[in-house]
């Protein structure tokens, strides 16, 4: 079939982690199709979009305003940002809803200003704010849905951006489930003054960043109105992404085209299905499982360590814990 589009630089794979082949598979072009070339309805179906959310609204009135822009009957967040913050909020569509789990453990990144209430040095700022990288303890605040027990998280990085007279910008990088409402707060009680958080916005959730094609809500409704009206495609899929993009920060292993349909009905993936895999994953992590075209079949749990794999005659890699393809979309097994 002749593309009557130019599929998007989307990167689906983060090729920084080595991919070990166990062995040399082709695949039949006449069954599935490479994320790339989904045509808008099926991206609106297995979709997924990074929406920068503006402030005011609350996250799941965004939702509302995607699904009634694209007509679509469900849509979700990956994790809740309060109406005031902004930011990078992916929004999946339709069955890609089912993948949502993952976004909710991945690694966020956000920059904040920090109010404090009486003058400290610069120094001591700095000095105090630093003691916070690594492990933290926090309860969550009295707003949150979650209970309020005390629980571990970690801040990766935390880099002071500039501090002019009591407000402090800082861009920290986080465990999901770190409050930085918290964060500020606890803060200002280590410096003895009180401080909080002034403004915030998220720039990274998982794989998606400001930089991973970032769309308003004005421009999503632009890009629909643009395809609905005038039959242009272009638009709307430089803003609407597969799902797998999604996962692109999840181990992966591959499965070789004659296990798809098994593992759509729910079979766990056993080691001759697979024909390659990534180098890192743990007993216990959820893996993507994908097929040779790089379409997400499925998430399940490891079995093993991946360093284990290549030493493995037989047996069970990944126990299948939530399908994403259709059944029939390659033949079963004969």
């Amino acid at each position: 079939m002749t593309l009557i589009f130019e599929p998007p630089e989307i990167e689906l794979v983060d090729e920084t982690i080595p991919i070990i082949t166990l062995s040399s598979e082709t695949t039949d072009y006449r069954y599935g199709k490479s994320p790339l070339n989904r045509s808008i309805e099926e991206l609106l179906n297995y979709g997924i979009i990074n929406l920068d959310k503006p402030p005011n609204p609350t996250s799941h009135e965004v939702v509302s305003f995607v699904k009634k822009i694209l007509e679509i009957p469900r849509a979700g967040h990956s994790g809740t940002l309060d109406p005031a913050v902004t930011g990078v909020l992916p929004i999946a569509l339709n069955k890609a809803t089912r993948i949502l789990d993952t976004l909710l453990l991945a690694g966020k990144e956000y920059v904040s200003i920090m109010q404090v209430h009486q003058d400290i040095s610069h120094d001591k700022i700095k000095e105090v704010m630093l003691e916070y990288v690594g492990e933290i303890f926090q309860r969550p605040p009295i707003r949150a849905s979650v209970k309020r027990v005390l629980r571990k998280r970690k801040i990766y990085e935390l880099k002071i951006l500039e501090i002019d007279d009591r407000q402090v910008l800082f861009k920290m990088s986080c465990q999901a489930g770190t409050y930085v409402r918290k964060f500020a707060h606890d803060i200002g009680q280590s410096l003895g003054c009180g401080a909080h958080m002034k403004e915030l916005r998220r720039t990274r959730t998982g794989p998606f960043t400001e930089e991973t094609f970032l769309s308003t809500l004005h421009g999503l409704y632009d890009a629909f109105m643009w395809y609905k009206e005038e039959k242009d495609e272009i638009p709307l899929r430089n803003i609407i992404l597969p799902m797998e993009f999604a996962v692109k920060h999840l181990p992966k292993i591959y499965v070789k085209d004659n296990a798809v349909d098994s593992i759509c009905h729910g079979a766990p993936v056993a080691l001759p299905a697979i024909s390659k895999f990534t180098s890192n994953f743990k007993e216990g992590d959820t893996v993507a499982i994908h097929s040779l075209k790089n379409e997400l079949v499925a998430l399940g749990d490891a079995q093993v360590d991946a360093s284990k794999l290549e030493k493995m005659d037989s047996g069970l890699i990944v126990k299948t814990k939530r399908v994403l393809m259709p059944t029939g979309t390659y033949p079963k097994q004969n």
